[in-house]
């Protein structure tokens, strides 16, 4: 194994990785490493804090521009909470004991198999001309078409308006959209419009001058303006309030705008990607969402299917899942039992990839020191309550003085719900019977005992 660590010369930290046995390391400096790594293929990255050439999370950007997929370790002995769940969410694994060589050692190893298993992965899937692909799990016919999409828009300027429920991965596919495209070597600057109060939300988008109101004591600069030459990403969308979707608006049509307190003009080259888990066509009838900005917005649609959506895409997903939650704790892998892929597979998952990642992250707490998940360990409901939009609603049945016949009357409606299951999922029964949460097993007994026409079977 092969890795590269970067210290600004930390006895510790060096002592340590001087001391294991069998793996080649590299030490180096923030410049050096990123050198390093354009010309040759290492096993992961190792940063050790604190850093005195450099910020760290800048750094961590840097590496994963030039290689996306390598495995980076924070080793920071002064960390804190905060500052894992930071590390974490940039896609580091964090290490706080710095002396506890067998740990480190085992976190080492694993990042190298990490690595390798995800350079399988690459080539069985492409992802190694599409780094973006990182970001999206799943090979379903409904995750297909959100991928053909970012092939088709990731080069352009063209605004992109993605919608989804809660939980299912509208920022994954923004970050996905921005990687695709010629701005990636600039970060992608989000902004969650729900986030911040009325009153802070024009200064954040547009910044404003010292002295523009009262607590404008500094100078800030916009995100518009941080974006510049790369992607602003605004996130909950149609939480904006009226008279900052008019301003919006305008930067949109103009590419240009005002800081607060400010007569200047700046222009800025920015390609904006825009989501929303509300139906914005109806915001525009309900007057709270302007319809020129909609449109604006609107210029290429891409929704993100519910989970419910991709039934078949969960197995594949739960494995990720397991694998990056125990690599970031530093626990060996966990495997499922048949009976918990089932149940997880069933499961209607109103929360989407969100609830899913937190439920395989409590089971996975729940289990100790055990090597396999069982159902016990992911406390989901018996009958995952549906969603409102959901719930069918059957025509009255009229009910004729000589009585009906009970069991073809229910085989009639059994019978129109699997067709339209089937309609739904272009034939595809393994989605189908995950959207009416059956096993597909069950759902083909049906369909076989029920002598279904043609169409159907």
């Amino acid at each position: 194994m092969t890795f590269v660590c970067i210290s600004s010369g930390d006895p510790a930290s060096r002592n340590l990785l001087q001391t294991l046995h069998g793996i080649e390391v590299e030490l180096s400096s923030p410049w050096e490493a990123l050198e390093r790594l354009k010309g040759a293929k290492f096993d992961a990255v190792t940063i050790h804090l604190p850093l005195e050439e450099c910020n760290a999370e800048d750094l961590l950007e840097q590496i994963h521009r030039t290689q996306a997929f390598i495995p980076v370790i924070i080793c920071d002995p002064n960390g804190t909470v905060a500052d894992a769940v930071r590390f974490t969410k940039l896609g580091a694994f964090y290490f706080t004991r710095a002396e506890d060589q067998g740990e480190f050692r085992q976190i080492l190893e694993w990042a190298a198999e990490h690595s390798r298993s995800c350079d399988l992965e690459m080539l069985a899937h492409g992802v190694s001309s599409e780094p973006w692909r990182k970001f999206l799990v799943g090979e379903s016919r409904a995750m297909q078409q959100v991928l053909q999409v970012i092939r088709l828009v990731g080069n352009r300027r063209s605004t992109v308006l993605i919608s989804g429920e809660t939980g299912a991965g509208k920022e994954m596919v923004a970050r996905a959209i921005h990687l695709a495209g010629d701005r990636r070597n600039l970060p992608m600057v989000a902004v969650n419009c729900t986030a911040l109060p009325e009153n802070l939300l024009e200064a954040e988008l547009f910044g404003h001058v010292k002295g523009a109101f009262t607590g404008a004591i500094n100078h800030r600069v916009g995100r518009f303006e941080q974006a510049h030459r790369s992607t602003l990403f605004l996130d909950e969308v149609g939480d904006l309030p009226l008279e900052i979707q008019a301003k919006l608006l305008r930067v949109l049509q103009e590419r240009e705008f005002q800081r607060i307190g400010s007569s200047e003009t700046i222009k800025v080259d920015v390609r904006v990607i825009a989501a929303s888990n509300i139906d914005l066509e109806q915001a525009v009838r309900d007057g709270k969402f302007r319809e020129d900005l909609y449109y604006r917005l609107n210029v290429v649609p891409l929704h993100v299917p519910a989970l419910r959506e991709r039934p078949s895409d969960i197995p594949v997903l739960v494995h990720h899942l397991i694998d990056k939650i125990c690599l970031q704790e530093g626990l060996s892998p966990r495997r499922l039992a048949r009976e918990t892929l089932e149940r997880l597979a069933n499961h209607s998952w109103p929360g989407n990839v969100r609830q899913l990642e937190n439920a395989v992250e409590m089971a996975i707490a729940l289990s100790g020191d055990r090597d396999t998940l069982y159902p016990a360990d992911f406390p989901l409901p018996r009958s995952p309550r549906l969603d409102s939009k959901a719930v069918v609603a059957w025509p009255a049945i009229s009910f004729p003085d000589e009585g009906l016949d009970f069991e073809q009357m229910v085989a009639h409606m059994e019978r129109t719900i699997l067709e339209q299951a089937l309609r739904k999922t272009g034939g595809n029964k393994a989605q189908a019977a995950g959207m009416l949460r059956l096993k597909r097993t069950t759902l083909s007994a049906k369909l076989k005992s029920l002598s279904a026409d043609a169409r159907i079977a």
